[in-house]
Parts: C-alpha cells; structure tokens; sequence
C-alpha cells in the first residue's frame, strides 16, 4: 500500500484470526450481515485508487460509482471496521440469527452497497478485490446505514462547482443530487471532509478535476478515505439518536486546563502539574512537538524536587466498561533517576470497596531516555473504574528531571500485538533514497507464522516519495503446522 509521509512513531496493530472460520454481524435496526470466507488478495497492487476507479475497472456502471439499484475479503479488515463503529457510534454489529432483513458481504466485482434497509430480505453488500481497506468499507456501511454521498446534497452546488464537460461519457449520473426527503444533510453543514465525499477527479476524462471546490483549500480534501469525519459521526448519532457509543473511549492530550477530569489521587504527597516543558525534559510536549504557540501542555511529576518515597497519583475520570478489556495507551518521557518508577494501576469500585481499590497492572520499566516513548497496557476491567498513574521517587537521581505522560488513550479494544519503533523516523524518512527499504525484527503470531514488515521511507521507483510497507511470511528452519494460504486470515 501507498500513502503520504508520516510524522511520528510507525506502529503495526497486527489482528490473527483463525483460518476457515465463518463470521456474521448487524446494527441497532435489526442491520444482520453475513460473512463468507475468501482468500485475501494485495490492495490496489500497489496502486492509490478510489472506490469508483475500483468499479470502473471492474467494468461496473453504478449508480453514484457504488451504490446498487437492486464468499467476503479481506475478513480481519472487515472486522476492524465494524470496530470502529462500535468505538465511535452506537451502531452495533452481531451474528445473523434469523433476522427477516440482513446484509449478506460478499466478493463482487468491486465495492458497492444499496442505500438504506431496502426490506428485501437478505441485502447484498460487496467487498471486493482493491476494496479491503478500513475505510472504503466503512464508506460502503455507511450506505447501507441510510447514506448518500456527500455531493448528492441539494445544497452541493453552494460549495462545490461540477465541471460537466470534464465528466466521463455516461457518467453524468453519478453527480445527480436529491432533494431533502431523499438525502437529508440533518442539519449537519457541508462537508469537504467527509468519508462519503467524490475526489475532485472523480470520473474525469481528462487531466482536469471535475469537481471543484469553493474555497480552494479544500481541494485535495475532498474524497479522503482515512477515517469518519466529525461530521460523519455527527450524522450517523443522529440518525441512530446515539446518546454513547456501543464501547468507550477516552483520550487525553492536556491541552485544557481541565486536564479532562482527571484528578489528583489522595494519599499522593506529591503533584503531577500541567507544564509545556519541563527543566531536565522534555523540551516539548508530545502532540504538538512545540510547533504551535499557546498551546502544548503534558502532565509532569518533578522527582529532583521530591524527596525519596514521595508519590504522585494521577486518577482517570470514572469509566463504566461494558467488556472485559481494554488498552490502555499514553506517550511518556522519563528524565527521573534510574530508580524512579511509574505503575499504571485500576482502581476498581464495588460494593465491597465504594472508596474503590487499587489493583496494580504493570510496572513502566526501562532506563531515562531523552523522547517521548509510546506505551501499550492491556487491562482486563469488568467493574465501575478509574486508570492511575502512580509516578515514585525511590533514589537518587538528576538535578532536574521526572516523569511526564502526553496523548492518553483509553478504548475497549485490544492492544496492538507487536509493535517496531523506528529511532529517529524524521532522519530516517528526509534521509532514505528511493528504492531502499528498512526491515523489522521478525515477529511470531499466536498461530505460529513468523512474518516481518519491510519498509521504503522514500518509496519506489514507481512512486517516488510515497512511503510504502510491505509484509513478508519468513520461514524459519523447525517451523511446523502453518499452512498458507490460510482463507479468512489477514
């Protein structure tokens, strides 16, 4: 896969599902769907395209470029979708059992959806091959949640200008709009940053873009196919009347004085304070790297001025989880003495304990390092909770420094199970020449397969200057029981 340079840490979230199982889900209006097993196939090959070149080249002359008048991919990615409407909305998705209108997702041609609950019983909904990314199925949900595309709106032509000459032959119809009754905004004002939105070369028959927006800036907006714009969610809480989501979660950047209800633990003797740099480090907080004035805060606990035993407890607001685990994720700086330690506990209320009671989950371990570090704690809480941060002073230590957290996030899933740091990712990607990769450690799945992931920061020939990732199988001597393919698997 293609994409633009990234900034930061370069992080793998790697999901191993069993081979050949068979999986089915629905939404809180009865929307069921049917999972069937294929084989998994290479996204785009290589290529950077959208849902409606996918169609196209299939040879498809849809309705909107993907939506249908009338064996699944890629079955990991499908379900980190539907995970991401569970962590967003209030849209839940669960096994078919016999429910008199569902989705049935299959391989078609290209991807492509109905609009709505059209009650006709089982609703065919396409994932095809160059479809399996995250948010080109969640683009296609969307549709079966009752969507149009963003330009469809009756009041498109006040933000964008359709180019009609421009337009391929036959394709006119894919920029119709429909009045309110048909696709009603909801109230919600236009969006260029919508998921449901056409690209500005959308069907062009030339080199010139067919939609033009507006205000200019919006230009290489429109058609982004990374994630749910705020608007989408907006929309989709609205329609559905979400009032929470189907699962939690928090985060935390400190950028307001309210440090998002956190609170200071009792039987702390000492602070965790909100500071935008910190004497010993770090110089910056982690979000915003310094790069914008007024703002760039993170939490810190200054152990050179602590005495030794000193403790700072930073207590999370209050949390209801509705499964059992949950990660735990937060950047940290640690400039403190060798000694000094952080512990993530829960402190867990029942009826038992209403002050709650503190359960300690992992120790941050690891020697003082000048940058920010990403972190991963898996939880397992199935009671009313807060996270703490127990920051101590247990020795000597530097004339400045401490401990400090940044970007705090808290969501019922699970934590990425491997992850590979790139030291100094900034030089490494300014540095790179085309067509050189770096590699990974090798890492082994809970099934076996050992694989390793091979980077080009500069890209390749063929795409200069787009960072590209590949995923390698690596057969080591004494490997035994994998197969491949493995249907199912990603």
């Amino acid at each position: 896969m293609a994409g633009g340079k990234p900034t930061s840490v370069f992080a793998l979230h790697i999901a191993c599902l069993l081979c050949g199982a068979t999986l089915c889900l629905p939404t809180t209006k009865i929307l069921v769907i049917f999972i069937t097993n294929f084989p998994d196939y290479d996204v785009d090959g290589g290529r950077d395209l959208d849902i409606f070149d996918i169609n196209e080249e299939a040879g498809l002359n849809l309705v909107e470029g993907d939506i249908v008048l009338d064996e699944i991919n890629a079955k990991g990615v499908n379900l980190k979708a539907f995970e991401q409407y569970r962590l967003k909305t209030c849209i839940e998705f669960k096994p078919w059992s016999g429910e008199d209108n569902y989705i049935s997702i299959f391989k078609g041609g290209g991807c492509f959806s109905s609009v709505g609950n059209r009650r006709v019983g089982k609703q065919r909904l396409s994932i095809g091959t160059n479809c399996d990314r995250i948010a080109t199925i969640e683009h296609e949900f969307l549709h079966a949640l009752g969507f149009w595309h963003e330009q469809s709106r009756a009041d498109r032509d006040d933000y964008v200008n359709i180019m009609w000459d421009r337009i391929s032959e036959g394709k006119e119809h894919n920029f119709n709009t429909y009045d309110d009754t048909t696709s009603s905004s909801l109230g919600v004002p236009y969006d260029y940053g919508s998921m449901m939105h056409y690209s500005k070369n959308a069907f062009l028959n030339g080199t010139e873009p067919t939609i033009v927006t507006k205000i200019p800036a919006f230009s290489d907006v429109i058609g982004q196919r990374m994630e749910f714009s705020d608007s989408d969610l907006l929309k989709l809480h609205r329609l559905y009347n979400c009032t929470q989501g189907s699962t939690f979660l928090d985060s935390c950047d400190f950028e307001r004085e309210n440090i998002c209800g956190m609170i200071q633990g009792e039987g702390k003797t000492a602070d965790w304070v909100r500071i935008a740099k910190a004497e010993g480090g770090p110089n910056t907080d982690y979000s915003n790297m310094g790069k914008c004035t007024g703002s760039g805060y993170f939490m810190h606990f200054n152990t050179s001025a602590a005495s030794n035993g000193d403790t700072a407890l930073l207590e999370g607001r209050i949390l209801y989880p509705k499964r059992g685990y949950q990660c735990l994720q937060f950047f940290y700086y640690n400039s403190a003495g060798p000694s000094d330690s952080l512990k993530i506990h829960v402190r867990e209320y029942d009826t038992s304990n209403p002050n709650g009671k503190l359960r300690l989950i992992q120790t941050i371990d690891g020697s003082p390092q000048e940058q920010w570090q990403l972190h991963h704690v898996s939880l397992d809480v199935k009671k009313k909770f807060r996270v703490v941060f127990q920051g101590t002073k247990e020795g000597s230590g530097p004339l400045a420094g401490g401990l400090s957290l940044d970007d705090i996030n808290l969501s019922e899933t699970t934590c990425p199970e491997f992850i590979w740091r790139v030291k100094d990712f900034a030089n490494v990607m300014d540095n790179t020449s085309p067509n050189t990769s770096i590699f990974s450690p090798s890492f082994t799945s809970k099934e076996g397969y050992t694989f390793q992931m091979e980077l080009y920061p500069s890209g390749k020939t063929d795409y200069p200057g787009e960072l590209s990732a590949y995923a390698h199988l690596v057969a080591r001597e004494g490997d035994v029981g994998q197969k491949w393919p493995c249907p199912g698997n990603r």
